[in-house]
């Protein structure tokens, strides 16, 4: 059988697909199609496999001929781009599957496809495959059983041409214990952390590293700390395993901000090489973090537990939402002084969005103010940096834009976003950093830097500010120096993406003030969810 995997493009402009970042150093994408990956080595061994990522390669539908079997999918900003994969193999005449998070959450876009194997793949493919073998694959394939991970395959690695990424990634541990109520990760994937086997994680790190592919991992964990005791247990020997190959890795992930509150692992991350955590703030205020039921970020000082990170060389990014039921008018205003405060440089400031299947949408709809198509990836959107507020909000949306355009103005204008990225500089721990980069990695970087001077150290609007960054850590902290570096190069990306995200709020605003959408002033009353308690294994970005 010959199967082709196809991951489709994210064709809008989005805060997550930083590729002019990519570019300075020759890289073609962030990051690789971890699912499509593990989707391979769930397939039969003597079924011919080939991987098309269309986000490092121009898709030909051409392509396709080669193919028994299409094996598609992904998540909501890749809905026009599966949907246009499936219907070119159908007019093939190619059988195929479709699956990953949107057409779990919404399998009435996706009925073109011939069958749905939708869920946790590892639960939910295996029976396809049988019954396939039988000449009696159904429609739909959907269990609510979660997968048991510690029998998940490794991902096919080596299907990839790691030089067209700018990082790889890996997965240790799904699910999320807390319940936000925006959020769709609990619906998918459940609030019981299920993590791999170290011994796997090693396995997987082995496989990379046995391919020859240094340098940057991602673990794209729903929450690395979901389950802190199972973290600890991990470290030790992931440290054991670094040593004796001489640091060839070092890791990102997704955390909840209650990972300041244990020193001893900050600690073990900081010796494994963890350099930077995405961290969800959502809002700084209190009132709106209890109604979205993310009590957890109200337990701590936000900005003393951002700093505390820093102390352990780890950078954070954030993420902020606007459009909540209970937010008022000086939510801009609270954002960017916490935004300023936290010294954050990358912050992901977006629009509210109701995601199918999430407590909120299941809500809204019970009030009546979901959007028809609100499940419909917005025609040219990418994320919900353009596309979000899919309903009646309580706020006036006009003000929920002109907020929302003050934020993005302000947090990427030139001289704030330098300021706080010579911010985190000055104050980075590297001083335990001990990755090795080999000499073509090293040759790699060199070359990128010279782009990144032509970029950002040469044009008037950011010379001025990226000669003070540079001037400043290289006299208070050099070693933090590259990371300090890597933040900049970002702005590559950030800079002409902010601008492109107040042209498309400016042009909203236009259109709400000659066509002013209908605003649910009174929203039924409901109750907030108990509080949840916080486990000793716990939190949630999401």
């Amino acid at each position: 059988m010959r199967c082709l995997l196809v991951h489709p493009e994210f064709r809008s402009a989005s805060f997550w697909n930083y590729r002019d970042t990519c570019h300075l150093i020759g890289a073609r994408y962030p990051a690789p199609p971890l699912g499509l990956l593990t989707v391979a080595a769930l397939l039969p061994a003597d079924w011919e496999v080939r991987l098309v990522d269309c986000n490092v390669e121009t898709w030909d539908a051409a392509m396709l001929d080669s193919a028994d079997v299409v094996l598609t999918g992904g998540m909501l900003p890749q809905q026009e781009g599966c949907l246009a994969v499936t219907r070119a193999a159908k007019a093939r005449g190619k059988t195929v599957l479709v699956g990953g998070p949107d057409p779990t959450s919404s399998p009435h876009l996706y009925m073109e496809a011939d069958h749905l194997v939708l869920g946790e793949a590892e639960v939910t493919l295996p029976l396809y495959l049988a019954d396939a073998r039988d000449g009696v694959a159904k429609k739909v394939y959907r269990e609510e059983a979660k997968a048991d991970v510690t029998k998940s395959p490794c991902p096919r690695f080596d299907l990839l041409d790691f030089d067209k990424y700018l990082h790889v990634a890996v997965q240790w541990c799904r699910g999320c214990p807390f319940a936000c109520e925006f959020c769709d990760i609990i619906e998918l994937y459940g609030r019981i952390p299920r993590a791999k086997t170290p011994a796997q994680m090693l396995a997987e790190l082995q496989t990379l590293y046995g391919l020859g592919y240094r340098g940057h991992v991602d673990l794209v964990d729903d929450n690395f700390i979901g389950n802190r005791r199972l973290v600890k247990q991990f470290l030790p020997g992931l440290k054991s395993w670094l040593e004796e190959r001489g640091w060839p890795f070092e890791f990102t992930t997704e955390a909840s901000i209650n990972l300041a509150d244990d020193d001893v692992l900050l600690g073990m991350m900081q010796e494994v090489g963890f350099f930077a955590i995405f961290v969800g703030i959502e809002s700084p205020d209190e009132a709106t973090l209890v109604a979205m039921q993310k009590r957890q970020n109200t337990q701590r000082s936000i900005v003393d537990s951002i700093r505390k990170i820093y102390d352990h060389g780890i950078m954070v990014n954030a993420g902020y939402i606007l459009g909540f039921d209970s937010e008022g008018s000086d939510v801009a205003t609270g954002i960017m002084e916490c935004v300023r405060a936290t010294g954050i440089p990358v912050n992901m400031a977006g629009l509210l969005a109701a995601l199918p299947t999430t407590q909120m949408t299941r809500r809204l709809q019970a009030e009546g103010r979901l959007h028809e198509g609100y499940e419909l990836q917005a025609a040219g959107k990418g994320d919900q940096c353009t596309g979000g507020l899919n309903f009646d909000t309580v706020r006036a949306r006009i003000d929920i834009l002109r907020d929302y355009l003050r934020v993005i103005e302000t947090i990427y204008a030139p001289e704030n976003y330098f300021a706080r990225v010579l911010d985190v500089g000055l104050r980075l721990d590297s001083g335990k950093r001990k990755i090795r980069r080999p000499l073509r990695l090293l040759a790699r970087d060199l070359k990128g830097l010279f782009r990144l001077i032509a970029r950002l150290g040469l044009p008037r609007e950011t010379r001025r500010h990226f000669w003070r960054v540079v001037y400043r850590c290289l006299l208070g902290n050099p070693r933090s120096l590259r990371y300090t570096m890597s933040l900049m190069a970002l702005y590559v990306h950030f800079g002409p993406f902010a601008r492109y995200v107040a042209r498309e709020t400016r042009e909203s605003i236009a259109r709400e003030s000659l066509h002013p959408s209908r605003t649910a002033t009174t929203p039924r009353p409901r109750m907030l969810a108990k509080r949840p308690s916080i486990p000793a294994a716990a939190p949630s970005p999401s």
